[in-house]
């Protein structure tokens, strides 16, 4: 079963978070990535994620045009432990990592 970045809407009427969106498009943004995939995966349409992304890249120029550029978002790992999803950051340390991979192969 596929899990949804935190953040991701449950209701009817979708909104998604800021943290959500920047996870979105930082993956999106990946080298070889299939974006129609990965937004299918997150449970988003692949025109929203499209726009997300295209308007995220656009605003970059613009920052840059006007010299502030914009952060890029922070590229998450995504590790698929039989039916558990992993995302961690850069910032995640070796042996916190470590740690979450054994608390979910454990019994």
């Amino acid at each position: 079963m596929i899990e949804r970045f935190d953040g991701a809407p449950v209701g009817e009427r979708r909104r998604w978070s800021d943290e959500f969106k920047a996870q979105a498009v930082a993956a999106a943004l990946e080298p070889g990535v299939n974006v129609s995939a990965l937004a299918r995966r997150l449970g988003i349409s692949p025109p929203q994620l499209f726009g997300w992304r295209k308007a995220f890249l656009k605003k970059q120029e613009a920052d840059i045009m006007a010299g502030t550029p914009t952060p890029m978002p922070t590229p998450m790992v995504e590790i698929v432990v039989g039916e558990v999803t992993i995302r961690v950051g850069p910032d995640v340390s070796e042996a916190a990592l470590r740690r979450i991979l054994r608390a979910v192969r454990s019994p």
